[in-house]
């Protein structure tokens, strides 16, 4: 929220100064994220007319003006701004005058004197426009001072406004905290504490339909005849626009901006000789077109709320977009005599999302998104209705209002107890001070017999229990004065179970191994899962930040991996990063949260080693992941099985499932070409996602003795398929071997000369191992017969000879 220091002053009267004002803001949650001064040190600086321009003899892009100042000649003036011309007010800084670090001085220009300088609104600090002089209305007063004709000094203070603060989208809604915090008062607007109605003077008007519901509860419409839209917005008024980051337009526009910023309530005006019989706000039909305000042509559907006359082929015409943008058709133009003014109320959930669908971002829709207070829409028109009378004259018609009460909030009474109040902030505040504070904040205050009765305007939709008000008073009390103590009381520590790893445990481990953490999006672009083929079971947002971040991820790997490209893409030849993260599924049910599933994932690509002079460079693999996950487990005891996968996102023969106690809990591998084609990836990437339960789950640690007994190791060399994956013959192994069995290590793996087509031979050790004696010769034979016999029976293996 963007406003002027003078402007929201106006309204709330307070000796403090400009820094006093801003700590003050920011001490009661309006946090000031800037503050610009305006027109600062224009001592000096006059308004002036050019009475007559005439071309430098020396330079095509100069003029010599004579220019009036009030004094007793003309000032002759050397001038290159492009729109000097006789007649123009404009800014003149007379000799002496400092402007932007330069003092004025009488000079020559290409041989021509210039007494003094015309400036720009840039040039002069009270606006960002330097493309020519700044222009003032013909009546300015020529030679008195530009500081007090333009209301000068000023400042732009621009807020950072919470969700939850949606009434301080105004100047009047500032205003209250101000007051509040100073032990002011608001000021009175046109005699009235909001607006002053204005007495119909025809019988002119438009009936309203709302077919709608609750997304529309409230409509209200005025007609004004005999306007003269022609007329130029007032220079206090277009000042006070430009100072809140509003370009002026024009003034039938201008009035409607200006009202939304002062008391909150957007606002649209109509042409009204192009309606067409009632104003009706309903649901648009899927299919149905609008040229906006700014030019574009806007498909609809029945997401969004239609404002619609009754002309058109099928008796109903959308001119207008509720909470969003007017129509190009029905806009007001200095041309209109006959003004149609709106106000009306929309329910937050009938606008949110729907200007970024158009790509629009507007203040009306920022406004409605957050919530506007139900009962503005009268004092805003009515507020409207004064302007327009005041400047461009005109007859108002009677105020016309459609409402559906059972839709419209209604103001809360919360009770607020005096001792609650004391125990949650640990100090007392007296009777008399709380009740000025929420009095000052716009809120109603009966005594009872244990504290207060307050009732919260329909403008202050974050107040609904006890608590908000207790935190409305100590943040106006302030903070500062809340005595630090500490907490009283045994404090109980829980243990964490020796069950479960701690997730910072499988962070240290892959740091450890030399990999980078990364925390990337929850939301993703639905294109992007199905580039993975992981779209189903995704969650749609209704209110996505961008098409971009449209759905919930279903794993991390898409997301993980994006990031790893734009890392290869910015000249890192070595990337090893790793997320822990959730992901997220559709419930079963339907109107139930989604389920959230915590992953751990890792991707790789480049070296399998930085550079270094000790070992020659090779690529990062499978197996060197592999290594990285199954460091993992040894965290937890777990012993993870991998057996061949055919994701569709993996490369075919290149990946496996990971199996924990039989049950698949992740996938791990080289990822499909096609896919990294699709990302501009140029090199293999090794990738895994697991469940982050499968690692963390452990057996409870327990103690064993270790035997006193030497161990006994046998080698063998079998001839295995290439089908045949090592963990199902490590498997048949450790059955067959029994109890005795210590270890098992896979020492070697060949495939060649000697060894059949499509078979390989691996060799292992047998490490065998007694507590209570020593192996014999029996005892080892028998066990590398059982494991030989079992091998043979079950995988077709052979003794390598």
């Amino acid at each position: 929220m963007k406003f002027s220091e003078n402007w929201l002053r106006q309204h709330v009267k307070t000796d403090a100064t400009r820094e006093q004002l801003a700590a003050t803001l920011t001490a009661i949650g309006l946090e000031v994220e800037d503050i610009t001064p305006l027109g600062e040190a224009l001592d000096g600086v006059v308004v002036a007319r050019i009475v007559s321009a005439e071309k430098h003899p020396e330079a095509d892009r100069l003029q010599v003006c004579q220019v009036d100042a009030g004094l007793d000649a003309p000032l002759q003036i050397v001038c290159g701004a492009p729109n000097a011309r006789p007649g123009l007010v404009a800014p003149l800084a007379t000799i002496g005058t400092r402007i932007g670090g330069i003092t004025i001085k009488a000079a020559k220009l290409r041989g021509v004197a210039s007494n003094g300088m015309l400036c720009s609104a840039k040039e002069l600090g009270v606006d960002a426009d330097a493309s020519g002089l700044l222009e003032l209305p013909d009546d300015a007063p020529v030679g008195a001072p530009l500081a007090g004709y333009l209301g000068l000094p000023d400042a732009t203070f621009e807020l950072k406004l919470t969700p939850n603060r949606a009434d301080c989208f105004s100047v009047r809604g500032i205003a209250f905290d101000v007051a509040a915090a100073f032990g002011s008062q608001v000021a009175a607007l046109d005699a009235a504490p909001v607006a002053a109605p204005v007495a119909a003077q025809s019988d002119a008007r438009l009936a309203v339909t709302l077919d709608a519901g609750a997304d529309a509860p409230r409509y209200l419409g005025r007609v004004i005849e005999g306007v003269d839209a022609s007329r130029p917005t007032p220079l206090w008024m277009a000042e006070r626009l430009r100072r809140s980051g509003i370009r002026p337009v024009s003034f039938l526009v201008d009035v409607t901006q200006y009202v939304m910023l002062e008391l909150g309530q957007p606002m649209h005006a109509f042409d009204r000789d192009l309606l067409h019989g009632p104003v009706g706000v309903r649901r648009a039909r899927k299919g149905e077109t609008l040229k906006l305000l700014d030019g574009r042509d806007a498909t609809l559907d029945e997401q969004f709320l239609a404002i619609t006359d009754e002309s058109g082929p099928d008796g109903s015409r959308v001119v207008a977009l509720a909470g969003l943008m007017g129509g190009f058709d029905t806009r007001v133009t200095d041309a209109t005599r006959n003004v149609f003014l709106e106000a009306a109320h929309f329910a937050p959930d009938a606008i949110i999302g729907r200007s970024r669908r158009l790509g629009l971002h507007t203040d009306a829709a920022h406004r409605f998104e957050r919530g506007v207070d139900p009962e503005l829409p009268a004092a805003a028109i009515e507020r409207a209705t004064r302007l327009i009378l005041d400047v461009a004259g005109g007859v108002p018609g009677p105020v016309v209002a459609a409402e559906l009460d059972a839709h419209l909030a209604q103001p809360r009474v919360i009770p607020l107890r005096r001792a609650r109040l004391q125990r949650v902030l640990g100090l007392s505040i007296g009777d008399a001070e709380v009740a000025r504070i929420l009095r000052a904040l716009g809120l109603e205050v009966a005594g009872s017999a244990d504290g207060w009765q307050v009732t919260a305007p329909t403008r202050r939709f974050d107040l609904a229990i006890e608590e908000d008000l207790i935190e409305e008073i100590v943040r106006i009390h302030g903070y500062d004065r809340v005595p630090t103590t500490l907490p009283g009381g045994a404090a109980r520590i829980a243990a964490p179970s020796e069950t479960q790893l701690a997730e910072a445990e499988l962070r240290r481990q892959l740091v450890a191994r030399d990999c980078l953490e990364t925390v990337n999006y929850a939301f993703v672009d639905a294109s992007l899962l199905r580039d993975w083929q992981l779209e189903a079971g995704s969650v749609p947002l209704a209110n996505p930040l961008s098409a971009e971040l449209g759905v919930m991820r279903t794993a991390l790997l898409p997301g993980l991996v994006d990031a790893l490209a734009r890392n290869l893409a910015r000249q890192q030849s070595r990337v090893r990063l790793f997320e822990l993260g959730k992901a997220f599924a559709a419930a079963g049910t339907q109107g139930d949260a989604p389920v959230e599933t915590p992953r751990i994932a890792a991707a790789v690509a480049g070296d399998s080693r930085g550079e270094q002079w000790g070992e020659a460079a090779r690529p990062a693999d499978y197996f060197d992941l592999k290594g990285d996950l199954e460091s993992l487990a040894a965290l937890s005891g777990a012993t993870l099985a991998f057996v061949r996968a055919t994701a569709p996102f993996g490369h075919p023969g290149r990946s496996a499932d990971v199996l924990r106690d039989g049950v698949r809990v992740g996938w791990i591998g080289e990822l499909h070409p096609r896919l990294l084609r699709a990302r501009d990836i140029d090199v293999p990437v090794i990738a895994f996602e697991l469940d982050a339960e499968a690692l963390r789950r452990r057996p409870l640690p327990r103690a064993r003795a270790l035997s006193k007994f030497p161990s006994v190791r046998r080698d063998l060399a079998v001839v295995v398929a290439e089908s045949v994956p090592w963990s199902a013959l490590e498997a048949t192994i450790r059955a067959a071997a029994g109890p005795l069995l210590a270890d098992v290590r896979l020492f070697d793996r060949y495939a060649g000369q000697g060894v059949e087509p499509g078979c390989r031979s691996l060799a292992m050790g047998l490490i065998l191992q007694e507590n209570s004696r020593t192996l014999t010769d029996r005892d080892v034979d028998a066990v590398v017969t059982d494991v030989i016999a079992a091998l043979q029976r079950e995988h077709d293996a052979k003794i390598r000879g």
